[in-house]
């Protein structure tokens, strides 16, 4: 079914080349094959390796991995060659994911056997997983990818890679056998989206068929080897009752959070890169009636929204002559005709606030973004400073009103020492008072101290307020009610 075998081993009377190329690398640049020879995938593997959900993560095999080293990679290579020399990728490419592993596996095992290597079980076991990885997926990037309790993969080369798990940083053992094979996974990823990465635009953000972030900086702009970030999604996606949960939020602060969602205050979510904004900002939306139309602007498709009615922009950078470039306030821009009656703003960093900010201000309440900022008050602050980036020549005074007139509610994240991540704000918009704008805190976190194994104490403390600025627009939308209720068990606590 695979191609013809020849009595001499896996010679070229089985060659078979795919008659519609894939615009994505070649699953054999991966081993360093010559351009001259190497096939290239047709794209029903890819998205049959893309669609289907990856396998549940299981526990780390209990076989110490052997060591990577010269006689590997040279044994990989070879069976790799006489793999592509043998397999008939266009019968491949009809298969899904899983019996393409098996038709794989089950000519790698006669090659190994026919051409006499000399392997472990184990070790067998091993080369079989790479290459099908290196084939249908990721390469070593495979393993990771399939673990749920890893929150990032950070490579720094060919040589060393690093994940965070719990919060932690640690360095994993996988590597890559060099910055080309390196190099070529990440185009396979970009490519998906139809991005590349090359000398020529040596950075790029993209994302896997999950959603999760990915960003490469290639050479020369990474001097020690190409440079990849992913920022995994958990494929069960948070909800406010599993942040409650985990102690980032208390019960009624969560109760709190929902109501604000409902009663469409405009938010902004603060906190530093990996405080959970995102996270935080997924949770919020699950709280927007089904009815409305939603409308969500980013740089790299990260939201997972569950209502029916939503429409997903994402931003488009330069090609190779500099021209076509799409903004996020082209994008901001543009949705404000497409009648939206919330939009969502996955990372403000930059002029388009003041878009935001315009649409806030003219009907299109419950509209949310994040930014990144310390504090509330440095949010505001860097809200005034990115307007003024963009050249606007308004007076101060003027700017800080649309941001007081726009903003209801400023949610603040962190990421604590110990790796925890907390909602420490809970903070009100007021209003201006001369030249300053005003606001309360409805909620904070206070840090006592920390445990024996280094885990932060503290407790989310109510200020004491006892009836917020939007209390009209909740008694509107008929949760005062349920607001004053609220309010009166997080001052008891």
């Amino acid at each position: 079914m695979f191609g013809k075998r020849g009595n001499e081993g896996f010679g070229k009377s089985g060659t078979v080349t795919p008659t519609a190329p894939s615009p994505m690398p070649a699953a054999s640049a991966v081993i360093e094959r010559p351009a001259a020879t190497a096939p290239v995938l047709a794209d029903p593997v890819r998205e049959a390796s893309a669609t289907p959900a990856r396998p549940q993560p299981s526990p780390p095999p209990a076989r110490k991995k052997t060591a990577r080293t010269e006689d590997y990679y040279d044994t990989k290579s070879q069976v790799f060659s006489a793999l592509i020399d043998t397999i008939d990728l266009s019968q491949l490419a009809k298969l899904d994911t899983e019996n393409a592993r098996e038709e794989i596996r089950d000519i790698v095992n006669d090659i190994i056997t026919i051409k006499n290597f000399a392997m472990s079980i184990s070790e067998q076991e091993e080369l079989l997983d790479d290459i099908c990885n290196d084939v249908l997926g990721y390469g070593p990037l495979e393993p990771l990818l399939a673990r749920d309790d890893i929150a990032d993969i950070m490579v720094n080369g060919a040589g060393q890679t690093f994940i965070e798990v719990g919060g932690k940083t640690i360095e994993s053992e996988v590597r890559f056998r060099d910055n080309a094979q390196l190099l070529s996974i990440c185009q396979r990823i970009v490519s998906q989206v139809g991005r590349r990465v090359d000398e020529s635009s040596p950075i790029c953000d993209a994302r896997l068929p999950d959603g999760s972030r990915v960003n490469v900086i290639a050479p020369p702009l990474a001097i020690d080897g190409t440079a990849l970030t992913i920022r995994k999604f958990k494929k069960d996606k948070l909800k406010l009752d599993q942040l409650v949960k985990f102690g980032a939020i208390t019960p009624e602060g969560a109760v709190l959070l929902q109501i604000i969602g409902r009663v469409r205050c405009n938010i902004v979510i603060s906190g530093g890169t990996g405080s959970g904004k995102t996270t935080l900002l997924n949770c919020l939306t699950g709280y927007i009636d089904l009815e409305e139309r939603v409308i969500t602007c980013e740089d790299t498709a990260e939201l997972q929204l569950q209502q029916p009615h939503v429409v997903r922009l994402e931003t488009r950078p330069p090609n190779i002559e500099g021209e076509g470039e799409i903004t996020m306030r082209d994008l901001i821009k543009n949705c404000l005709r497409m009648r939206p009656e919330r939009i969502i703003v996955g990372e403000v960093r930059g002029p388009e606030v003041f878009d935001l900010l315009q649409a806030m201000n003219t009907g299109h309440d419950g509209s949310m973004g994040t930014i990144h900022a310390n504090t509330p008050r440095e949010c505001l602050s860097r809200m005034e400073s990115m307007i003024a980036m963009g050249g606007f020549t308004l007076p101060a005074k003027t700017v800080r009103e649309i941001i007081a007139g726009s903003i209801d509610v400023i949610i603040q994240a962190a990421r604590l020492r110990d790796g925890s991540r907390r909602i420490t704000h809970i903070t009100e918009v007021i209003g201006m008072e001369g030249d300053v704008i005003i606001t309360q805190d409805l909620m904070r976190f206070e840090m006592d101290g920390e445990d024996a194994n280094g885990k932060i104490i503290g407790r989310h403390k109510s200020t004491g307020i006892g009836r917020p600025h939007f209390w009209d627009r909740a008694r509107y939308f008929n949760e005062d009610k349920r607001l004053a209720a609220t309010l009166d068990a997080m001052e008891k606590d």
